[in-house]
């Protein structure tokens, strides 16, 4: 279980983009993090691997504390956590393959790794993961010949080489269109229902509602919603989105 206890984060140009957030993760929830941009999604999941350091407040895994960890205790959890970014956080004028080697690199001979001189069950590791996602035929291309649905199934795959517990998903179809986006939602489903926990944060809600299992909503840092994607009504959406996205949202509904 992941408890995030009373989290903030306030930037040296002290924008506060966290304020005292809390909740819990259920082992194998797929949990949705919602809200308007800069309401402090990308902030919450990039301190729970500590890409980014909270000011205060715990983030607790199986009662460890991931804020206290040290460099070498630090690396370990990070083997477990697999991160998938809206901008696919590629090397791009590298392959396919060895983007998704990358993935490996917390269990590795670093000074190996750097020379690419991997074992070759690692790179039989990588071609599964890229068969799991559909573009094992793409190894051996250029990163950035890739359209940006391939690209960020790269980047699902570079996640699973890590085997990872839990996975976090930072707008991951941000910059895709509806059919792309549920196509990679569908990959990340699938991790989930083999057992990996996600948290995903989201903007939109058709979404939040046919992959979430439960949904945080986050407006200008604060917590202001939890529970279940069917709870979120006129007033919860109004409480998450503000009064002028509620209006929208309803001219949307009428035209449709």
């Amino acid at each position: 279980m992941l408890r995030i206890e009373n989290l903030t984060k306030v930037y040296p140009n002290g924008t506060q983009a966290l304020k005292n957030v809390s909740f819990e993760v259920q082992e194998g929830e797929f949990l949705v993090v919602i809200g308007l941009s800069g309401s402090g999604k990308s902030t919450l999941l990039r301190c729970i691997n500590r890409l980014i350091e909270p000011t205060e407040g715990r983030i607790l895994w199986d009662d460890i504390d991931i804020t206290a960890a040290k460099p070498r205790q630090l690396r370990a959890i990070r083997r477990q956590i697999g991160m998938v970014f809206q901008q696919f956080n590629l090397v791009k004028r590298s392959k396919v393959i060895t983007n998704v080697l990358s993935g490996r690199l917390g269990y590795t001979n670093p000074w190996l790794s750097l020379f690419g001189l991997w074992p070759s069950g690692e790179k039989q590791r990588a071609h599964r993961a890229l068969e799991r996602v559909g573009i094992s035929e793409k190894a051996d291309s250029r990163a950035d010949a890739l359209s940006g649905g391939q690209q960020q199934r790269v980047g699902i795959a570079r996640a699973l080489m890590q085997e990872p517990r839990l996975i976090l998903a930072d707008e991951p179809v941000a910059s895709l269109d509806p059919v792309l986006a549920h196509s990679i939602l569908g990959y990340l489903e699938m991790l989930n229902q083999d057992g990996a926990t996600v948290i995903c944060s989201l903007h939109f809600l058709d979404l939040v509602h046919r992959y979430a299992t439960r949904v945080v909503g986050l407006k200008d840092g604060l917590k202001v919603f939890e529970g279940l994607p069917k709870e979120i009504d006129r007033q919860r959406f109004k409480e998450i989105y503000g009064e002028e996205a509620q209006e929208v949202r309803a001219a949307t509904m009428e035209a449709a």
